[in-house]
């Protein structure tokens, strides 16, 4: 990051004439910027605006468990790119659009889909965790019910006579229900783990699917932690319960 100084002038009325003066204003601007014309973004994390940006320093090399190019396989398989047929892949771009509009308002979801040991030594900020485990429950477990209710789903109601006759004519869009569940207003989910030799998010992914979560509003960051770190993107540290 670079700081540079401009003069800032203003005019003031000073008696019967205009005095004019220059002060100085610090701007920040980056060498490494998220994106052409993007610096970097904002984005809410545990109640605190985080500000997710780009490492600076062009010397700075990934060390540690993300750098490593080789591990055993299985289980550290490098996985399709993508989860599950239907279920959009992402990339970072996509998903700094999505923290900037549906995370922003509410309509969408970011899961850090791994175990709570490696939430806690650092995760995308605005991530929230919902292991893996958690979607490995089988299609009829009544525990999706709290799951689909937080995201937004509603059980499934019967069309009336008129909206009946309305979708007979073609005026009226079907709602999107799977089996008792209505998803018309459930959230969007970006899902993601350690990166493409992780297999957590694709299994909570086909979790989802299997439990009746539709495919369109389901999405896939395969690049996970290791490209977000690789890239020198903002992390945090949760906060200890």
């Amino acid at each position: 990051m670079v700081r540079r100084v401009f003069p800032i002038c203003f005019l003031l009325l000073a008696g019967w004439s205009w005095v004019g003066f220059c002060a100085d204003e610090t701007q920040e601007e980056y060498a490494v910027p998220l994106t052409k014309g993007k610096p970097y973004i904002h984005v809410v994390h545990e109640g605190r605006s985080i500000r997710i940006e780009r490492i600076q320093d062009p010397e700075f090399e990934l060390k540690g468990y993300f750098a490593k190019t080789a591990r055993k396989c299985p289980p550290f398989c490098i996985h399709p790119m993508k989860a599950a047929p239907d279920v959009e892949t992402i990339g970072e771009v996509e998903l700094f659009e999505f923290m900037e509009t549906q995370l922003r308002d509410g309509t969408g979801v970011l899961i850090d889909a791994r175990t709570p040991t490696w939430y806690k030594k650092g995760t995308i900020p605005g991530a929230v965790n919902y292991p893996f485990t958690e979607f490995s429950l089988p299609p009829e477990d009544p525990a999706w019910e709290e799951i689909f209710v937080k995201f937004g789903a509603k059980p499934a109601q019967d069309p009336g006579l008129i909206e009946k006759a309305m979708q007979g004519m073609g005026l009226s869009g079907e709602r999107l229900q799977s089996g008792k569940w209505d998803f018309s207003n459930a959230k969007n989910l970006v899902l993601f783990c350690n990166g493409p030799a992780c297999g957590q998010s694709p299994h909570a992914i086909k979790g989802l699917l299997a439990a009746g979560y539709p495919a369109q509003k389901l999405f896939y960051f395969r690049g996970g932690m290791q490209m977000w770190e690789l890239w020198g993107l903002t992390t945090v540290v949760p906060a200890s319960e």
